[in-house]
């Protein structure tokens, strides 16, 4: 009895994929999705290495939020695997 892998639709997995990739936080993801953010983009925006003045990724998203939303973070955090699991 092992764990079931589910198959989530590729418009949600490319969330999944972009969380495990990056290092984000449940609540990073739902923040950037909240905000209308491409997860196929975060590599150009997660460049903070080569491009030193640039934030690093988890930082630029909690700031748009902050910046768009006037909170720190969202009320409710809600995984994409709880919503669609």
């Amino acid at each position: 009895m092992g764990t079931v892998k589910r198959a989530y639709p590729p418009k949600l997995q490319c969330w999944i994929d972009a969380r495990k990739r990056f290092g984000l936080s449940h609540t990073q993801i739902q923040m950037a999705r909240e905000l209308g953010l491409n997860p196929k983009k975060f590599g150009s925006l997660a460049n903070h290495k080569q491009q030193p003045w640039k934030e690093p990724l988890p930082d630029f998203i909690e700031t748009l939020y902050f910046k768009r939303f006037a909170k720190a973070q969202p009320d409710k955090v809600v995984t994409i695997e709880q919503l669609y699991g």
